[in-house]
């Protein structure tokens, strides 16, 4: 089903949403449409909001489709908790645009909606909870250049181009090394939907296509883990280094397998998300932006207590 007609399906039914939400935030219902279920970074999300929602005694649910390029089902997620006329709505957004016109309706029945992960391209989120991905992909940059001597070619395996974590990450790494690292060549960048199988394939073509490659960057979980796997089944040796957690990657990294990653604070995330909705609802004002940090970690500090609460397995 297309995005137009899930959004036309959708619309009518939220004319009333405003009307019957509970205006103490206690009493309070907040559904979370995340981008996705399967990766350990989501579930992470997922413990972060129940505790902030235990806290602030309000019902949450938190959903997502099972893989990160099924945008018409999360559309389709967003219109069914919306026509259950919820308080506020969190929102993880797949594609920048294509929920606009539903969360305009929310937004026009005075429901507050914040955005967390991934925000999109309006100003209707009251708020978006989210890691400065431009700041941590440029991170990512300098540790490779640091890893492969300042120089040579290197490729990235994004999970998509229609998210704005997915654009943020692939921008931030790519200008970092324009501007500060002119002597690597970012030969190429490819898009595997933070399947880790088919970022795997990817990593394998692209190595083979460029004997030369000296390091590959893999832009979410799902996308790290598979350039390691393919890397793995190349037999070849590139420096990889990859962003968020979860059980593989931090066991990679032990091994020498990967060079070090970008964590998030995905618990935080979750937090955060249902904790500015609850002010919200309160009639709060809140900053157009919440940052909820991230670290480097690698082999030397993956123990360190401070990097090891926000890993995640």
């Amino acid at each position: 089903m297309t995005h137009k007609l899930l959004l036309g399906a959708a619309l009518g039914a939220l004319f009333a949403v405003g009307a019957s939400a509970p205006s103490r935030a206690e009493e309070s219902y907040i559904p979370l449409i995340s981008k996705g279920f399967q990766h350990q970074f989501w579930q992470a999300v997922k413990l972060g909001a129940e505790q902030a929602a235990k806290q602030a005694n309000v019902k949450i649910t938190f959903e997502g489709p099972e893989t990160e390029a099924m945008v018409d089902k999360q559309i389709d997620m967003l219109s069914a908790a919306l026509a259950k006329k919820p308080s506020a709505i969190g929102f993880a957004a797949l594609d920048s645009k294509a929920a606009i016109p539903l969360l305009k309706k929310a937004h026009d029945a005075k429901m507050p909606v914040i955005a967390f992960d991934s925000g999109v391209d309006s100003d209707i989120p009251l708020t978006t909870c989210t890691t400065d991905n431009v700041a941590a992909a440029g991170l990512a940059a300098d540790k490779m250049a640091q890893a492969i001597g300042d120089a040579g070619e290197v490729g990235v395996v994004v999970h998509d181009q229609t998210s704005r974590t997915g654009i943020d990450r692939r921008d931030g790494f790519l200008n970092q090394m324009k501007a500060k690292h002119p002597n690597i060549k970012v030969i190429d960048v490819q898009y595997g939907g933070g399947d880790h199988l088919k970022s795997a394939e990817i990593a394998k073509t692209m190595l083979q296509a460029h004997p030369n490659l000296k390091g590959i960057f893999g832009a979410n979980e799902g996308s790290a883990e598979g350039v390691a796997i393919g890397v793995k089944e190349s037999g070849k040796k590139v420096v990889i280094i990859g962003y968020d957690s979860g059980k593989e990657q931090k066991d990679a990294i032990r091994s020498g397998a990967m060079y070090g990653a970008i964590t998030q604070n995905p618990i935080g995330i979750g937090k955060c998300t249902v904790e500015e909705a609850v002010k919200a609802l309160k009639g709060e004002t809140l900053p157009k932006v919440v940052d909820t940090g991230f670290y480097w970690y690698d082999k030397s500090n993956i123990d360190d207590p401070k990097v090891a609460a926000v890993l995640y397995d």
